[in-house]
């Protein structure tokens, strides 16, 4: 018997290349199930509102604060890779050793050549089109054995009440989280996305692309640098978006250089449209705690909420708890 489930977003995704999710503003049909088997029983149902963090924990003040621009609607959400690792997908490595196959080199002496920008633009000028990579990224990045319905923190986004998520990341199971539980979004990569935005649906804007837009997907050098003119249709929507509230990374590295520009960017941004009014302080959860990252990110109205625990994927889950009351 054919499966039922066959027809639903949530198993295109997990099919062939350029098979994923569609943009949705709309809620998914309510008769096709919501995979509750496969989710069931791994997790017991959670209170809401009564998530705490400690209250000796370094960023509870900061948590504070933070949890009064979530309740007013006054957050806006940046989600990197670190999010999508938690549900097992390839890590950088594997797409330079992947790169380091297909030109016919060493895996190891290609990867300390440069950094993965870097890299991928070689692959680009030596195979005529990042094309390929692509697929590749593609068939990798949504491997069917990766369950997203059960992973807490894709649930807490989904069901967070975030009105405007950002992503670096080139997957579509964040989207696959919100069809999952049934919650709105709209998912915006190009500015024809614009204009299907709607009130009460989450807008889920990909950053760098989405690996069915090819056009779209910031991954080599010269597609970055471009990306860093901040003058697209896209920048100036952040622009606008950032205005008057709090951003909050999540999945983020305190050392990764592309986030930190992002940070120096955004904090110029605010200093050119509005001079005389103080920032919106914006804050970057972490699993450790760093004062000299702590110190030079503050002067660009970054806080660091620092949350040490064994386990990074179990102190996100914690923060995002905490954050939503959940």
């Amino acid at each position: 018997m054919a499966d039922k489930r066959a027809g639903t977003p949530l198993a295109r995704l997990q099919g062939s290349r350029r098979r994923g999710l569609p943009s949705s503003d709309t809620m998914p049909d309510k008769k096709k199930p919501a995979h509750a088997s496969r989710a069931g029983g791994r997790r017991s149902a959670k209170p809401r509102n009564t998530a705490r963090m400690p209250a000796d924990e370094p960023g509870d003040e900061k948590l504070a604060q933070l949890r009064e621009a979530h309740r007013r609607g006054k957050v806006v959400l940046f989600v990197g890779a670190g999010i999508s690792m938690g549900l097992g997908l390839p890590p950088w490595s594997a797409l330079i050793e992947h790169m380091a196959h297909e030109l016919g080199v060493d895996a190891q002496s290609f990867g300390g050549k440069g950094g993965y920008l870097t890299l991928a633009e070689y692959f680009r000028l030596r195979q005529g089109s990042i094309g390929p990579l692509l697929g590749w990224m593609d068939r990798e990045w949504h491997r069917s054995g990766v369950r997203v319905e059960g992973s807490r923190v894709h649930e807490l986004l989904a069901k967070g009440r975030f009105p405007i998520i950002y992503t670096t990341n080139y997957d579509r199971w964040l989207e696959a989280a919100f069809e999952h539980h049934k919650v709105k979004y709209t998912r915006v990569v190009s500015v024809a996305d614009l204009a299907r935005l709607r009130p009460g649906s989450t807008q889920i804007i990909k950053f760098h692309g989405d690996l069915e837009d090819d056009a779209s997907i910031v991954l080599d050098e010269s597609s970055y640098f471009a990306r860093l003119d901040f003058e697209s249709p896209l920048d100036i929507k952040l622009r606008a978006d950032v205005l008057g509230r709090s951003v909050v990374f999540i999945g983020y590295s305190l050392a990764d250089v592309n986030i930190r520009y992002l940070f120096y960017k955004l904090s110029r941004l605010w200093k050119q449209s509005v001079p005389d009014v103080a920032q919106p302080v914006s804050y970057l959860f972490s699993p450790s705690a760093n004062e000299v990252q702590q110190a030079v990110l503050a002067q660009w109205g970054i806080e660091v909420i620092p949350l040490a625990r064994d386990d990074p994927s179990k102190a996100l889950v914690e923060f995002l708890e905490a954050l939503v009351g959940r």
